[in-house]
Protein backbone atom coordinates (compact mmCIF):
# COMPACT_ATOMS: atom_id res chain seq x y z
CA UNK A 1 0.00 0.00 0.00
CA UNK A 2 1.11 3.75 -0.71
CA UNK A 3 2.65 5.59 1.81
CA UNK A 4 1.59 9.29 2.26
CA UNK A 5 4.97 11.07 3.10
CA UNK A 6 5.53 14.87 2.14
CA UNK A 7 8.49 17.31 2.49
CA UNK A 8 8.00 18.19 6.19
CA UNK A 9 7.13 14.81 7.07
CA UNK A 10 9.61 12.55 5.79
CA UNK A 11 10.20 8.39 6.14
CA UNK A 12 13.83 8.01 7.87
CA UNK A 13 15.62 5.68 5.70
CA UNK A 14 15.44 2.68 8.20
CA UNK A 15 11.21 2.84 8.01
CA UNK A 16 11.41 2.85 3.81
CA UNK A 17 14.08 -0.14 4.52
CA UNK A 18 11.62 -1.84 6.52
CA UNK A 19 8.48 -1.52 4.85
CA UNK A 20 10.27 -2.73 1.41
CA UNK A 21 11.33 -5.58 3.81
CA UNK A 22 7.62 -6.22 4.72
CA UNK A 23 6.64 -6.26 0.85
CA UNK A 24 8.84 -8.70 -0.29
CA UNK A 25 8.44 -11.22 2.57
CA UNK A 26 4.70 -10.95 1.25
CA UNK A 27 6.41 -12.76 -2.10
CA UNK A 28 6.78 -16.10 -0.63
CA UNK A 29 8.67 -19.03 -1.94
CA UNK A 30 9.01 -19.17 -5.74
CA UNK A 31 10.57 -21.30 -8.32
CA UNK A 32 13.52 -19.41 -10.17
CA UNK A 33 15.36 -20.75 -13.10
CA UNK A 34 18.64 -19.34 -14.31
CA UNK A 35 22.69 -19.44 -15.43
CA UNK A 36 25.13 -19.10 -12.48
CA UNK A 37 28.05 -16.99 -12.90
CA UNK A 38 29.46 -16.66 -9.96
CA UNK A 39 29.91 -19.44 -7.22
CA UNK A 40 31.69 -18.59 -3.72
CA UNK A 41 32.39 -21.63 -1.21
CA UNK A 42 34.56 -20.62 1.79
CA UNK A 43 36.19 -23.36 3.38
CA UNK A 44 34.20 -24.13 6.97
CA UNK A 45 31.20 -21.55 5.79
CA UNK A 46 28.42 -22.67 6.55
CA UNK A 47 26.48 -20.62 4.02
CA UNK A 48 27.36 -20.81 -0.31
CA UNK A 49 27.04 -17.65 -2.44
CA UNK A 50 25.91 -17.47 -5.91
CA UNK A 51 24.99 -15.08 -8.49
CA UNK A 52 22.04 -16.31 -10.66
CA UNK A 53 21.56 -14.61 -14.10
CA UNK A 54 18.52 -14.78 -16.68
CA UNK A 55 20.56 -16.13 -20.03
CA UNK A 56 18.66 -13.70 -22.22
CA UNK A 57 19.33 -9.86 -20.41
CA UNK A 58 21.28 -8.71 -18.46
CA UNK A 59 19.48 -9.18 -14.81
CA UNK A 60 20.99 -10.89 -12.04
CA UNK A 61 20.87 -11.35 -8.39
CA UNK A 62 22.12 -12.92 -5.27
CA UNK A 63 21.57 -16.44 -3.95
CA UNK A 64 22.70 -17.93 -0.65
CA UNK A 65 22.13 -21.39 0.18
CA UNK A 66 23.13 -23.26 3.39
CA UNK A 67 26.00 -25.69 2.69
CA UNK A 68 23.62 -28.85 3.16
CA UNK A 69 21.69 -27.94 0.06
CA UNK A 70 24.03 -26.87 -2.08
CA UNK A 71 26.03 -30.03 -1.17
CA UNK A 72 23.05 -32.14 -2.40
CA UNK A 73 24.13 -31.06 -6.03
CA UNK A 74 27.64 -29.68 -5.78
CA UNK A 75 28.92 -32.43 -7.57
CA UNK A 76 26.88 -32.29 -11.33
CA UNK A 77 26.59 -27.96 -10.24
CA UNK A 78 28.99 -25.54 -11.15
CA UNK A 79 29.52 -22.31 -12.88
CA UNK A 80 27.78 -21.76 -16.37
CA UNK A 81 25.46 -24.01 -15.01
CA UNK A 82 21.37 -24.53 -15.21
CA UNK A 83 19.74 -24.40 -12.44
CA UNK A 84 16.21 -24.41 -10.85
CA UNK A 85 16.05 -22.58 -7.35
CA UNK A 86 13.49 -22.84 -4.71
CA UNK A 87 14.08 -19.60 -2.85
CA UNK A 88 12.44 -17.09 -0.73
CA UNK A 89 13.14 -13.07 -1.14
CA UNK A 90 14.91 -11.36 1.42
CA UNK A 91 15.98 -8.06 2.10
CA UNK A 92 18.65 -7.20 3.96
CA UNK A 93 17.99 -3.65 5.88
CA UNK A 94 21.19 -2.52 7.05
CA UNK A 95 22.64 -2.94 3.51
CA UNK A 96 19.43 -2.31 1.10
CA UNK A 97 20.39 -5.51 -0.47
CA UNK A 98 17.82 -8.16 -1.87
CA UNK A 99 18.71 -11.57 -2.43
CA UNK A 100 17.02 -14.98 -2.42
CA UNK A 101 17.31 -17.72 0.37
CA UNK A 102 17.06 -21.25 -1.46
CA UNK A 103 15.81 -24.07 -0.29
CA UNK A 104 16.38 -26.62 -2.88
CA UNK A 105 18.47 -26.63 -5.91
CA UNK A 106 17.86 -28.80 -9.08
CA UNK A 107 20.07 -28.72 -11.87
CA UNK A 108 18.50 -28.52 -15.58
CA UNK A 109 19.33 -31.69 -17.19
CA UNK A 110 20.04 -31.64 -21.04
CA UNK A 111 16.71 -34.06 -21.54
CA UNK A 112 14.54 -30.87 -19.76
CA UNK A 113 16.89 -28.34 -21.75
CA UNK A 114 15.67 -30.26 -25.09
CA UNK A 115 12.18 -30.81 -24.33
CA UNK A 116 11.84 -26.65 -23.32
CA UNK A 117 13.32 -25.88 -26.72
CA UNK A 118 11.16 -28.69 -28.50
CA UNK A 119 7.92 -26.56 -26.68
CA UNK A 120 9.71 -23.27 -27.81
CA UNK A 121 10.39 -24.16 -31.20
CA UNK A 122 6.20 -25.25 -31.71
CA UNK A 123 4.80 -22.31 -30.45
CA UNK A 124 7.20 -20.05 -32.81
CA UNK A 125 6.39 -22.20 -35.81
CA UNK A 126 2.65 -21.78 -34.57
CA UNK A 127 3.69 -17.93 -34.91
CA UNK A 128 4.89 -18.00 -38.41
CA UNK A 129 8.32 -17.59 -37.59
CA UNK A 130 10.25 -20.14 -38.86
CA UNK A 131 7.68 -20.07 -42.01
CA UNK A 132 9.71 -20.64 -45.91
CA UNK A 133 7.87 -17.83 -47.11
CA UNK A 134 9.54 -15.69 -44.72
CA UNK A 135 13.15 -16.48 -46.19
CA UNK A 136 14.87 -13.64 -47.93
CA UNK A 137 16.86 -14.86 -50.87
CA UNK A 138 20.77 -13.85 -50.47
CA UNK A 139 22.22 -11.50 -53.15
CA UNK A 140 24.78 -13.15 -55.91
CA UNK A 141 27.37 -11.31 -54.71
CA UNK A 142 27.40 -9.29 -51.50
CA UNK A 143 29.80 -6.74 -51.29
CA UNK A 144 29.83 -6.42 -47.18
CA UNK A 145 29.05 -8.91 -45.09
CA UNK A 146 28.42 -8.78 -41.47
CA UNK A 147 29.45 -11.52 -39.52
CA UNK A 148 28.86 -12.45 -35.80
CA UNK A 149 31.68 -14.88 -33.94
CA UNK A 150 33.81 -15.60 -31.57
CA UNK A 151 36.81 -13.46 -30.93
CA UNK A 152 39.67 -14.73 -32.64
CA UNK A 153 37.95 -18.08 -32.90
CA UNK A 154 38.04 -20.72 -35.49
CA UNK A 155 34.57 -19.90 -36.89
CA UNK A 156 35.95 -16.36 -37.71
CA UNK A 157 39.17 -17.55 -39.72
CA UNK A 158 37.25 -20.25 -41.49
CA UNK A 159 34.67 -17.68 -42.53
CA UNK A 160 37.29 -15.45 -43.55
CA UNK A 161 39.56 -17.06 -45.18
CA UNK A 162 37.33 -19.40 -47.20
CA UNK A 163 35.52 -16.17 -48.28
CA UNK A 164 38.60 -13.94 -49.11
CA UNK A 165 40.18 -16.88 -50.98
CA UNK A 166 36.58 -17.22 -53.38
CA UNK A 167 36.57 -13.75 -54.27
CA UNK A 168 39.47 -11.94 -52.51
CA UNK A 169 37.36 -8.35 -53.19
CA UNK A 170 34.87 -9.42 -50.45
CA UNK A 171 35.16 -7.13 -47.19
CA UNK A 172 33.52 -8.13 -43.52
CA UNK A 173 31.89 -6.04 -40.95
CA UNK A 174 33.30 -7.99 -37.97
CA UNK A 175 31.48 -8.19 -34.56
CA UNK A 176 33.42 -10.36 -31.99
CA UNK A 177 30.97 -11.27 -28.82
CA UNK A 178 31.07 -14.01 -26.61
CA UNK A 179 29.37 -17.52 -27.94
CA UNK A 180 28.29 -18.84 -25.01
CA UNK A 181 27.56 -18.26 -21.15
CA UNK A 182 25.54 -15.91 -19.55
CA UNK A 183 26.73 -12.75 -21.59
CA UNK A 184 26.23 -13.96 -25.35
CA UNK A 185 22.94 -14.07 -25.72
CA UNK A 186 22.45 -10.13 -25.41
CA UNK A 187 25.50 -9.36 -26.75
CA UNK A 188 24.43 -11.73 -29.87
CA UNK A 189 20.97 -9.70 -29.66
CA UNK A 190 22.71 -6.32 -29.81
CA UNK A 191 25.57 -7.52 -32.61
CA UNK A 192 22.96 -8.65 -34.86
CA UNK A 193 20.64 -5.56 -34.63
CA UNK A 194 23.88 -3.21 -35.12
CA UNK A 195 24.75 -4.74 -38.93
CA UNK A 196 21.27 -4.65 -39.77
CA UNK A 197 20.78 -1.24 -39.53
CA UNK A 198 24.27 -1.08 -41.53
CA UNK A 199 22.06 -0.21 -45.21
CA UNK A 200 25.77 -1.24 -46.75
CA UNK A 201 25.85 -4.76 -45.18
CA UNK A 202 23.89 -7.00 -47.51
CA UNK A 203 24.27 -10.37 -45.41
CA UNK A 204 24.87 -10.93 -41.97
CA UNK A 205 26.39 -14.84 -40.94
CA UNK A 206 26.11 -15.91 -37.63
CA UNK A 207 29.04 -18.01 -36.89
CA UNK A 208 30.42 -20.90 -34.13
CA UNK A 209 32.13 -23.73 -34.14
CA UNK A 210 30.77 -26.98 -32.56
CA UNK A 211 30.22 -27.74 -28.51
CA UNK A 212 27.96 -29.07 -26.40
CA UNK A 213 24.15 -28.96 -26.20
CA UNK A 214 24.44 -26.15 -23.01
CA UNK A 215 26.89 -24.53 -24.99
CA UNK A 216 24.76 -23.69 -28.23
CA UNK A 217 21.71 -22.88 -25.99
CA UNK A 218 22.15 -19.37 -26.62
CA UNK A 219 21.61 -19.80 -30.29
CA UNK A 220 17.86 -21.05 -29.16
CA UNK A 221 17.28 -18.30 -26.94
CA UNK A 222 13.83 -16.62 -28.06
CA UNK A 223 15.15 -13.37 -27.81
CA UNK A 224 17.60 -13.78 -30.28
CA UNK A 225 15.21 -16.11 -32.85
CA UNK A 226 12.90 -13.19 -33.05
CA UNK A 227 16.00 -10.51 -33.48
CA UNK A 228 17.07 -12.53 -36.29
CA UNK A 229 13.19 -12.56 -37.63
CA UNK A 230 12.57 -9.11 -37.65
CA UNK A 231 16.02 -8.43 -39.20
CA UNK A 232 15.76 -6.58 -43.24
CA UNK A 233 19.14 -8.31 -43.94
CA UNK A 234 19.52 -11.78 -44.84
CA UNK A 235 20.24 -13.73 -41.90
CA UNK A 236 23.14 -17.07 -42.67
CA UNK A 237 23.30 -19.29 -39.27
CA UNK A 238 26.55 -21.37 -39.08
CA UNK A 239 26.44 -23.15 -35.63
CA UNK A 240 28.25 -25.93 -34.84
CA UNK A 241 28.11 -28.85 -37.30
CA UNK A 242 25.74 -30.77 -39.18
CA UNK A 243 23.95 -32.47 -36.33
CA UNK A 244 23.36 -29.58 -34.07
CA UNK A 245 20.47 -27.52 -35.18
CA UNK A 246 19.65 -24.46 -32.37
CA UNK A 247 16.28 -22.85 -33.16
CA UNK A 248 18.35 -20.04 -34.78
CA UNK A 249 18.70 -22.47 -38.06
CA UNK A 250 15.08 -22.68 -38.60
CA UNK A 251 14.42 -18.79 -38.45
CA UNK A 252 17.82 -17.63 -40.14
CA UNK A 253 16.67 -17.28 -44.09
CA UNK A 254 19.59 -19.79 -45.61
CA UNK A 255 21.03 -22.73 -42.87
CA UNK A 256 24.81 -23.68 -43.10
CA UNK A 257 26.30 -26.95 -41.82
CA UNK A 258 29.75 -25.02 -40.89
CA UNK A 259 31.27 -21.70 -40.59
CA UNK A 260 33.17 -22.83 -44.00
CA UNK A 261 29.79 -23.82 -45.53
CA UNK A 262 28.31 -20.70 -44.83
CA UNK A 263 31.13 -19.04 -46.64
CA UNK A 264 31.16 -21.00 -49.88
CA UNK A 265 26.96 -20.26 -49.75
CA UNK A 266 27.04 -16.61 -49.35
CA UNK A 267 30.29 -15.54 -51.49
CA UNK A 268 30.43 -17.11 -55.00
CA UNK A 269 34.16 -18.83 -55.98
CA UNK A 270 35.83 -16.55 -58.25
CA UNK A 271 37.02 -19.24 -60.12
CA UNK A 272 33.96 -21.01 -60.51
CA UNK A 273 32.52 -17.94 -61.78
CA UNK A 274 35.03 -17.25 -64.42
CA UNK A 275 34.79 -20.40 -65.80
CA UNK A 276 30.93 -20.02 -66.04
CA UNK A 277 31.68 -16.85 -68.09
CA UNK A 278 33.92 -18.58 -69.97
CA UNK A 279 31.08 -21.75 -70.90
CA UNK A 280 28.37 -19.09 -71.27
CA UNK A 281 30.83 -16.95 -73.75
CA UNK A 282 31.55 -19.99 -75.93
CA UNK A 283 28.00 -20.86 -76.03
CA UNK A 284 27.11 -18.07 -77.19
CA UNK A 285 29.92 -17.64 -79.87
CA UNK A 286 28.62 -21.61 -80.84
CA UNK A 287 24.81 -19.84 -80.98
CA UNK A 288 26.08 -16.43 -83.20
CA UNK A 289 28.22 -19.20 -85.37
CA UNK A 290 25.33 -21.75 -86.39
CA UNK A 291 22.59 -18.80 -86.43
CA UNK A 292 24.96 -17.30 -89.16
CA UNK A 293 25.46 -20.63 -90.70
CA UNK A 294 22.39 -21.26 -90.80
CA UNK A 295 21.67 -18.36 -92.13
CA UNK A 296 24.37 -18.34 -94.76
CA UNK A 297 23.05 -21.56 -95.97
CA UNK A 298 19.43 -20.23 -96.41
CA UNK A 299 20.74 -17.55 -98.59
CA UNK A 300 22.66 -19.77 -100.71
CA UNK A 301 19.76 -21.74 -101.17
CA UNK A 302 17.85 -18.57 -102.44
CA UNK A 303 20.32 -17.61 -104.27
CA UNK A 304 20.27 -20.83 -106.18
CA UNK A 305 16.88 -20.51 -106.89
CA UNK A 306 16.02 -19.73 -110.71
CA UNK A 307 13.92 -16.75 -110.44
CA UNK A 308 16.67 -15.13 -108.69
CA UNK A 309 19.84 -16.87 -110.55
CA UNK A 310 18.01 -15.78 -114.06
CA UNK A 311 15.39 -13.15 -112.84
CA UNK A 312 14.61 -12.63 -116.84
CA UNK A 313 13.97 -16.25 -117.67
CA UNK A 314 10.81 -16.13 -116.38
CA UNK A 315 9.82 -12.89 -118.20
CA UNK A 316 11.67 -14.79 -121.38
CA UNK A 317 9.09 -18.05 -120.71
CA UNK A 318 6.26 -15.59 -120.46
CA UNK A 319 6.96 -13.47 -123.30
CA UNK A 320 5.69 -15.97 -126.31
CA UNK A 321 2.60 -16.69 -124.01
CA UNK A 322 1.66 -12.71 -124.23
CA UNK A 323 2.64 -12.37 -127.76
CA UNK A 324 0.36 -15.19 -128.36
CA UNK A 325 -2.26 -13.54 -126.25
CA UNK A 326 -1.54 -10.26 -127.86
CA UNK A 327 -2.12 -11.67 -131.68
CA UNK A 328 -4.95 -13.97 -130.37
CA UNK A 329 -6.94 -10.52 -128.83
CA UNK A 330 -6.16 -8.78 -132.25
CA UNK A 331 -7.06 -11.55 -134.40
CA UNK A 332 -10.89 -11.75 -132.40
CA UNK A 333 -10.94 -7.90 -132.09
CA UNK A 334 -10.69 -7.82 -136.32
CA UNK A 335 -13.22 -10.64 -136.58
CA UNK A 336 -15.27 -8.56 -134.67
CA UNK A 337 -14.66 -5.45 -136.30
CA UNK A 338 -14.98 -7.23 -139.87
CA UNK A 339 -18.26 -8.60 -138.83
CA UNK A 340 -19.90 -5.19 -137.50
CA UNK A 341 -18.51 -3.49 -140.33
CA UNK A 342 -20.16 -5.96 -143.07
CA UNK A 343 -23.30 -5.83 -140.64
CA UNK A 344 -23.07 -1.92 -140.79
CA UNK A 345 -22.57 -1.90 -144.56
CA UNK A 346 -26.10 -4.05 -144.96
CA UNK A 347 -28.12 -2.10 -142.60
CA UNK A 348 -26.93 1.22 -144.49
CA UNK A 349 -27.82 -0.29 -147.96
CA UNK A 350 -31.27 -0.97 -146.27
CA UNK A 351 -32.08 2.28 -144.92
CA UNK A 352 -31.18 3.86 -147.51
CA UNK A 353 -33.32 1.75 -150.32
CA UNK A 354 -35.74 2.63 -147.30
CA UNK A 355 -35.57 6.06 -146.77
CA UNK A 356 -37.56 8.27 -148.48
CA UNK A 357 -34.91 10.24 -150.49
CA UNK A 358 -34.43 7.03 -152.18
CA UNK A 359 -38.33 7.04 -152.85
CA UNK A 360 -38.10 10.81 -154.00
CA UNK A 361 -35.51 9.88 -156.23
CA UNK A 362 -37.56 8.01 -158.05
CA UNK A 363 -39.66 10.80 -158.93
CA UNK A 364 -42.10 10.56 -156.25
CA UNK A 365 -42.84 14.14 -154.40
CA UNK A 366 -44.25 15.47 -150.89
CA UNK A 367 -46.56 17.60 -150.55
CA UNK A 368 -46.53 19.31 -146.99
CA UNK A 369 -48.76 21.99 -145.75
CA UNK A 370 -47.45 25.34 -144.58
CA UNK A 371 -47.40 23.80 -140.32
CA UNK A 372 -44.98 21.08 -142.14
CA UNK A 373 -48.35 18.12 -141.81
CA UNK A 374 -47.60 15.78 -144.63
CA UNK A 375 -50.54 15.55 -147.45
CA UNK A 376 -52.00 12.02 -147.14
CA UNK A 377 -55.29 12.55 -148.48
CA UNK A 378 -57.12 15.45 -150.65
CA UNK A 379 -59.86 16.14 -148.56
CA UNK A 380 -56.87 17.68 -146.17
CA UNK A 381 -56.56 20.29 -148.45
CA UNK A 382 -58.78 23.22 -149.54
CA UNK A 383 -59.13 24.92 -153.00
CA UNK A 384 -56.07 27.82 -153.33
CA UNK A 385 -54.32 26.20 -150.38
CA UNK A 386 -50.28 26.53 -150.87
CA UNK A 387 -48.74 23.72 -150.12
CA UNK A 388 -44.58 23.24 -150.29
CA UNK A 389 -43.61 20.00 -152.74
CA UNK A 390 -40.71 18.52 -151.98
CA UNK A 391 -38.50 16.55 -154.38
CA UNK A 392 -35.00 14.88 -154.58
CA UNK A 393 -33.14 17.40 -155.32
CA UNK A 394 -35.24 20.55 -153.68
CA UNK A 395 -38.94 21.58 -153.09
CA UNK A 396 -41.42 24.36 -154.27
CA UNK A 397 -44.23 25.61 -153.72
CA UNK A 398 -47.62 24.64 -155.43
CA UNK A 399 -51.21 25.96 -154.84
CA UNK A 400 -54.73 23.38 -155.49
CA UNK A 401 -56.89 24.15 -158.11
CA UNK A 402 -60.18 24.81 -157.41
CA UNK A 403 -61.39 22.11 -159.73
CA UNK A 404 -59.73 19.70 -158.05
CA UNK A 405 -61.60 20.64 -154.55
CA UNK A 406 -64.76 20.79 -156.92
Amino acid sequence: MAVNTSPESPLPVGEVSRLIGGWIDRLGAVWVEGQITQLSRRPGAGVVFLTLRDPSYDISVSVTAYRQVFDAVADVVSEGARVVVLAKPEWYAPRGQLSLRATEIRPVGVGELLARLEMLKKALTAEGLFAPERKKPLPFLPQLIGLVCGRASAAERDVLENARHRWPAVRFEVRNVPVQGVHAVPQVVQAVKELDAIDAVDVIIVARGGGSVEDLLPFSDEQLVRAVASCRTPVVSAIGHEPDTPLLDYVADLRASTPTDAAKKVVPDVGEEYERVRLLRDRARRCVEAFIEREERGLAHALARPSIEDPHRMIDERADHVASLLDRGRRCLGHHLDRADSELTHTHARVVALSPAATLKRGYAVLQKADGHVVRDPGEVTADEALRARVAEGEFSVRVDARADA
